[in-house]
């Protein structure tokens, strides 16, 4: 599984085996149930998360008790609250597993050691770190320009593959619409 984590970092810049094993040894490899969470409000952050398998989802509860849909994450993507990660504070978010989940977790105290040490981890760091703000800013744009249709149209578009893994209920979550109005969508 870990050979995910190489494909994934050498989409931005090569390692040789010796680099690769050296980065792969500042990481943890954890497993978890379907339900289970994997960041929890409150909580410390000490770790950021590589997914090797299964599906999170990361939430925030409004104070009136509604869940919002903030990210998913599947395999080969980066999962954490970064807020409390970077700042080393408490966890604003839940992350929790849609699916049964293996993940790689990378400390903070890792990450820099790592970054310090090899110039080809901190510029992938860099690059992924950035797509992450593209991929924000967009999120929110379009949550604040873009209709139900759009944002659902935008959806199925950016990640075809989520629809058959994800209930609609969060889907509809995450498009930030009611169950109901996700099923005209469907219909449509």
């Amino acid at each position: 599984m870990s050979h995910l984590l190489r494909q994934h970092l050498s989409t931005i810049t090569p390692f040789s085996d010796a680099e690769f094993d050296y980065v792969l040894s500042h990481f943890t490899p954890k497993k978890l149930k379907k339900h289970q969470f994997l960041v929890q409000e409150g909580n410390a952050v000490p770790n950021d998360h590589f997914v090797l398998k299964g599906l999170l989802k990361a939430t925030h509860v409004s104070p009136d008790g509604k869940e919002h849909i903030l990210q998913f994450a599947m395999e080969d993507w980066w999962i954490t609250d970064y807020q409390a990660f970077h700042q080393q504070s408490a966890a604003t978010i839940n992350i929790d597993c849609i699916e049964a989940t293996e993940v790689l977790s990378l400390s903070l105290y890792n990450r820099e050691k790592l970054c310090s040490e090899l110039h080809k981890i901190e510029h992938c760091f860099r690059v992924k770190t950035s797509a992450g703000y593209v991929a924000l800013q967009r999120r929110i744009l379009s949550l604040l320009d873009s209709n139900a249709r759009e944002r659902y149209e935008q959806f199925i578009q950016q990640y075809p593959t989520l629809t058959q893994r994800l209930p609609k209920t969060l889907i509809a979550a995450y498009l930030g619409v009611s169950r109901e109005t996700l099923s005209r969508l469907y219909a449509l």
